[in-house]
């Protein structure tokens, strides 16, 4: 029975070649020896398979990679029962399971055995069924001795997309979510006879158009799951988008045209968004190694009317591809590795957001970055940020930390020590302008001064921390100290004396600056407000306080605090006037031939007093037991009254930044704590007194 089956698909396999052969729309010819091949059996035996006949409609051929399907795999049970003729006399095997686990029997009892054991544990994919086979399919594997093993047979399932067999239900139903993440969501094969073929939906519709800050991108369905996607997009880094944005924006007023990169492309979000507001100010470079990255971010650039300029093509040739209108903007799309372009090619800003850690991309950052430049990189390794992988910490980062109230800015440090030390190879040092700790990824934005002077600079504030275990209470170590010796004297607390043990620990390396510049906080967040990011505008200006350690949240978003030369990182820049300004300055008749906008004059040394003091505690960690403390508010109110500087931070919502030390704010914090049970206390003594007055009444 099964050679005739066989006999009569490959009967109907040659006719349909002798039709492709006499096709006159232009089928390419088929030799005599393809010709009587026959069509690829599916794993298992002859019988274990139902071969399906390819739509002819109209001469349309069909999607699928192949016409053939397993016998488990159907789409109703009356499917399931067809295999076997239940209604006809005499016993009868399964289909689904070999002649010793399962003997011939009758209709009856082939019926329950087709329903309680291969339909009732099916795995259901877009209306095809994939029931369990016990057929021989799987490939056995060999024994210690060189033999299969043939004593037992595995249950599996036949994958329904890639005609994988699996063993269990559960892999069986993640390995289908992989095929879904990946945009596999078609058979390998035509569903059957009693499925109408539909014919492949276009990608374009498959698409969905997502808008941020007024740029439209085409996402992919998989686009949520960036080990799976190849065009990875998540909604939730909109924060960092627009804090790098904010940061490309202020280095644009100092000079343009600035040639910035975005290493990492995926969707190409980032970029055009660069491109689209910033215009002629910025020529933006998008780069990915991935080709089908590359070819979204293109569809990209002429969803958003946006020139696209790749490979060698210099950027003064026409674009070829705009359907409405003219250009409003340029963007170069290179399929690439980031190490090799920007070992390449200089570039004034470049932004690093790979998936996960960028130490591997920090040597090329700063190899051919431009003086005072800027270079912001994203990470979203949390789990060595963190301390939940302390061997990655120590492999990626070279760095020792332990778990503290303080982890999201000791991960913030120890990115920045990372950086300084991948700067200074260079012969750079940095200065930092911005260090985020929020969500999910740890951003560090950074200006690039050249020189052995600067990189040397740079390389004194990469600094050990020494951490006391039983308060927390911590201190950067001062150079030239002894650390096996002295690591304990270092901490302004007394654990070491009251307490048993080892108390002190050293961590790090990290670095030991500031994190914040105020100046240039300012001009992010007016530039926040110029371009309408209302949701990052909060964070902007609760840095802005962290950076002057200051409760003061009175800000002026419309200039008077945009001077014509601020003090930045050491050097003093040159910002763009305004019209009033420059008008005064030109009736005046004096100007400077040196000063222009956006240049460099002179450096100026910077006033260590006016940084913010390191680390913060956590009101909730410190609390005493049985008190309740005041609120968050008033007790930085009662520190200010104090004389210390106090401010909150951004990394920890319970954080308080300040100068004092652990002791000192404590003392604050018990003086205006109030005992939890005071009432309760009160009315005991109250009813204590009445009971000795009642036993002198006795």
């Amino acid at each position: 029975m099964a050679e005739q089956k066989e006999g009569s698909s490959v009967q109907l396999h040659q006719e349909d070649v002798d039709k492709n052969i006499g096709d006159p729309l232009g089928t390419p010819l088929i030799t005599q020896e393809e010709k009587i091949k026959p069509p690829a059996a599916v794993v298992g035996s002859p019988s274990s398979a139902v071969k399906v006949e390819a739509g002819q409609d109209n001469g349309k051929s069909s999607s699928a990679s192949s016409t053939e399907r397993h016998i488990s795999i159907q789409t109703k049970l009356e499917g399931l029962e067809m295999l076997v003729e239940l209604n006809g006399a005499g016993r009868k095997a399964c289909p689904l399971c070999p002649e010793e686990k399962f003997k011939a029997c009758y209709s009856h009892k082939l019926r329950r055995h087709l329903q309680n054991l291969h339909w009732k544990v099916y795995v259901d994919f877009e209306g095809q069924r994939m029931c369990i086979c016990h057929l021989p399919c799987r490939q056995l594997k060999p024994s210690l001795s060189g033999d299969q093993a043939t004593g037992r047979l595995v249950a599996h399932y036949h994958c329904v997309v890639c005609s994988v067999t699996i063993a269990r239900k559960t892999d069986m139903i993640s390995h289908l979510k992989r095929h879904v993440n990946k945009g596999e969501t078609e058979a390998s094969y035509t569903g059957g006879s009693d499925v109408p073929f539909e014919d492949p939906i276009p990608i374009g519709q498959a698409y969905e158009i997502m808008k941020e800050l007024g740029t439209n991108v085409q996402l992919l369905p998989n686009h949520t799951t960036p080990q799976k996607s190849d065009t990875y997009f998540n909604r939730k880094m909109k924060t960092n988008r627009q804090l790098v944005f904010c940061s490309l924006a202020v280095l644009a007023e100092e000079r343009n045209p600035l040639e910035c990169l975005d290493a990492f492309g995926a969707t190409g979000i980032m970029g055009l968004q660069w491109a689209k507001h910033l215009r002629n100010a910025v020529k933006v470079t998008i780069t990915d190694i991935n080709e089908a990255c590359v070819k979204m971010i293109r569809e990209n650039c002429h969803l958003n009317h946006i020139r696209v300029e790749g490979g060698r093509v210099p950027r003064h040739t026409d674009a070829t591809g705009d359907v409405e209108g003219l250009p409003i903007a340029s963007v170069e799309v290179v399929k690439m590795d980031a190490n090799v372009i920007m070992h390449l090619r200089p570039f004034d800003y470049i932004h690093l957001d790979p998936f996960g850690t960028a130490v591997n991309y920090l040597d090329a950052a700063f190899r051919n970055v431009r003086n005072l430049g800027i270079v912001s990189v994203t990470s979203t390794d949390t789990g060595s940020l963190y301390s939940k992988a302390l061997n990655v910490t120590l492999r990626h980062y070279s760095c020792q930390i332990v778990r503290t109230e303080y982890y999201r800015e000791l991960a913030a440090r120890m990115v920045v020590a990372t950086i300084a030390r991948a700067a200074a190879r260079c012969n750079k040092g940095i200065e930092v302008l911005l260090a985020v700790a929020v969500e999910h990824f740890v951003l560090v934005v950074v200006r690039v001064l050249r020189g052995p002077t600067q990189a040397d600079e740079s390389a004194k504030k990469v600094r050990q921390l020494i951490h006391c275990q039983w308060c927390e209470e911590r201190v950067f170590l001062k150079a030239g100290s002894m650390v096996e010796e002295n690591l304990y004297r270092q901490l302004p607390c007394n654990c070491h004396g009251s307490m048993p043990g080892k108390t002190a620990v050293e961590l790090g390396p990290l670095w030991a600056g500031p994190l914040f510049n105020t100046g240039f906080l300012r001009r992010m967040l007016f530039a926040a407000v110029h371009h309408s990011m209302d949701d990052i505008q909060p964070l902007v200006k609760t840095l802005l306080c962290e950076s002057e350690c200051t409760t003061l949240k009175s800000f002026s978003t419309h200039g008077h605090f945009l001077h014509s030369s601020q003090v930045e990182c050491g050097v003093v820049i040159k910002t763009l006037q305004k019209a009033e300004e420059a008008t005064s300055a030109d009736q005046s008749g004096k100007r400077k031939s040196t000063e222009e906008s956006g240049n460099v004059v002179k450096k100026s040394k910077p006033d260590a007093s006016l940084e913010h003091p390191p680390f913060y505690y956590s009101i909730h960690r410190h609390s005493i037991r049985g008190m309740n403390m005041p609120k968050l508010n008033k007790f930085l109110q009662y520190l200010t009254e104090a004389g210390f500087r106090v401010s909150r931070t951004h990394f920890d919502p319970t954080g308080v930044r300040t100068d004092a030390t652990l002791t000192q704010f404590k003392s604050v914090l018990t003086k205006y704590s109030v005992p939890t049970y005071a009432t309760s206390s009160q009315t005991g003594s109250i009813g204590l007194s009445a009971e000795e007055g009642a036993r002198k009444v006795e």
